[in-house]
């Protein structure tokens, strides 16, 4: 099975699997050996260490049995005498113990000599020891003196002496217990290197191995990356393998057959844009021509509604001013309705006047009347009584002269008064058909009031509304404005997209095609536009753009997204 169809996770998890396979045969390894000999150095120690603590152990019993037996000699009292062979017996258990348990491990041949001499001296003092025992619970000191120092004390020494010899036995074995695993361990690191040089030697044919599967396809590719940045289209592209630089070689094969035919259809849209690009500068040079006589007519009608705008205002002023003086006329009829109305009332109460002063008349003419009947009635009177009535007749003669007289002149009153109420009626007529004649006048002043001030309303609002389109005429004009701007800089960037489409194809033809991808492309071809022609009869001069250096693509890019917001305002 080839590395090359095997995924790249995948080969490393072998590598890695082998390396720590190999890692963890060197751990196990070190670690039975060396607890193999750990545990081999720990026995030996431990037997080492247990024979060395019976033989103390058989040592310190003899001599603490020795000070015992020479301190029960030396003793007076049977108390303390006993207590000393106590201690004596109780060594001599302790003594035997240790011999006893030292015999049941395992011992070399020199050992066991050794504890058979040491059995046979100790077979010697037996005797002598339950005698010398004796002679001190006899208080005979001397001979138990004697005794330990003829029978006991010499063997014991040369006991001593063996039980040494026995302690450094082991001391010998446990020093050797330690060169042998000094040289343990260097077998251990010698065979630990060359376990652990065999797993590097496997590791590393294992890292080599997959290495060389994984670089030598990725500089393929990167072989490829650089033809493809140099310009190189044309070489073909080996992909081959299942892994993941399979699919990169895979990918990068698409990639240049995908950028070849984009390079060819670029190169052909090169083409298309500037014939396209020239002739939207021609559209919008006659665009921006247009846009010109627009906006001069839109000055033009501007100016001609500024003056009917203030012709229009003049005429809401004076018809303001008219309102205002009919407002005035009005007041003033009004008020002279009022007065005729007060002369009305003020021509009724003379009326009522005279007609009482007629009624005054009346009741002095009849006054005059009846006096002079009883003036007359006296006169007859007093000529019937003679000379005695002459007096009486003269008072009375002048008293009826006084009623004619009063008669008279309540009679000519009357006529006056009945005239001065002809007359007063007539002109109450008169004045009552003043105040009609003012109410009308005042009607009329009111409704002409009324129609002034609608007037002056209905002025003021064409006024504003006149003002209102000559602000949005002006607005027009300012768009309008703008829009010739806009489109000489439309026109500006149109002669720029054409000098980029050139510069574009240059670039484009740096690519190096095949034949088949060239004959996969099929130039489309534009029809011939005919160009927009201005009408006659206007006299527009077109801008000229001016010459600029084809801008950097930021540049281009920057200057399309104002050139969106200004068209989004168009």
């Amino acid at each position: 099975m080839k590395l090359r169809n095997l995924r790249i996770g995948v080969r490393l998890g072998i590598g890695f699997g082998i390396s720590l396979a190999m890692l963890v045969l060197v751990i196990v390894a070190a670690s039975t050996i060396s607890e193999h000999n750990r545990s081999k150095m720990a026995t030996q120690l431990q037997a080492a260490n247990a024979k060395t603590i019976l033989a103390n152990a058989m040592k310190s019993a003899l001599l603490e049995g020795a000070v015992a037996m020479r301190n029960m000699g030396l003793q007076t009292e049977v108390g303390a005498m006993q207590s000393e062979v106590d201690r004596v017996q109780a060594q001599r258990k302790i003594y035997v113990k240790s011999r006893d348990t030292l015999t049941s491990t395992g011992l070399s041949d020199a050992e066991k000599a050794i504890l058979a001499t040491v059995e046979q001296l100790d077979k010697k003092i037996g005797a002598s020891f339950s005698e010398a025992i004796g002679q001190a619970l006899a208080f005979n000191a001397e001979g138990a003196a004697k005794v330990i120092a003829a029978n006991i004390e010499p063997p014991s020494r040369l006991m001593l002496v063996e039980i040494n010899k026995l302690v450094d036995i082991q001391l010998l074995a446990t020093q050797k217990t330690l060169d042998n695993t000094v040289v343990d361990g260097s077998a251990l690191r010698m065979l630990m290197a060359i376990i652990g040089l065999v797993a590097v030697a496997v590791s590393l044919a294992c890292a080599w191995t997959l290495t060389r599967s994984i670089t030598h396809p990725l500089r393929d590719a990167v072989k490829v990356a650089k033809r493809v940045s140099a310009g190189d289209l044309s070489q073909p592209v080996n992909a081959n393998g299942k892994d993941e630089i399979g699919e990169l070689m895979q990918a990068l094969k698409d990639m240049n057959d995908s950028l070849a035919k984009i390079v060819a259809e670029v190169r052909t849209g090169t083409d298309t844009i500037a014939t396209a690009s020239s002739e939207i500068a021609a559209g919008n040079l006659d665009l921006s021509a247009r846009t010109e006589q627009q906006a001069a007519a839109l000055e033009e009608t501007a100016s001609s509604m500024e003056e009917l705008t203030g012709t229009v205002r003049q005429n809401a002023e004076n018809a303001r001013d008219g309102n205002q003086f009919a407002t005035g006329a009005s007041d003033v009829a009004v008020q002279g309705g009022v007065v005729v109305a007060t002369v009305i009332h003020t021509m009724g109460q003379i009326n009522d006047s005279a007609k009482k002063i007629v009624d005054i008349i009346s009741v002095i003419d009849g006054i005059a009347f009846q006096t002079n009947i009883l003036a007359l009635n006296a006169a007859v009177e007093a000529a019937q009584a003679g000379e005695h009535g002459r007096g009486f007749a003269v008072v009375a003669s002048e008293v009826r002269s006084l009623a004619q007289r009063s008669a008279t002149a309540a009679k000519e009153i009357k006529v006056l008064i009945g005239d001065s109420m002809e007359k007063v009626g007539t002109g109450s007529k008169l004045v009552a058909q003043a105040g009609l004649t003012m109410e009308e006048v005042v009607s009329s002043i009111r409704r002409v009031t009324e129609i002034m001030a609608q007037i002056a309303r209905a002025s003021h609002e064409q006024s504003a509304g006149i003002e209102q389109v000559n602000h949005a005429i002006s607005q027009m004009d300012q768009v309008t404005q703008q829009n010739a701007a806009l489109v000489e800089e439309a026109a500006a960037a149109a002669g720029a997209m054409q000098d980029q489409a050139a510069v574009l194809a240059g670039v484009v033809h740096v690519f190096k095609l095949g034949d088949q991808v060239g004959s996969l492309i099929i130039r489309p071809s534009l029809p011939a536009r005919p160009k927009p022609a201005i009408p006659t009869g206007c006299k527009v001069q077109l801008p000229v753009p001016a010459k600029k250096r084809p801008p950097a693509p930021e540049q281009v890019r920057a200057n399309s997204a104002e050139r969106t917001e200004d068209w989004e305002e168009f």
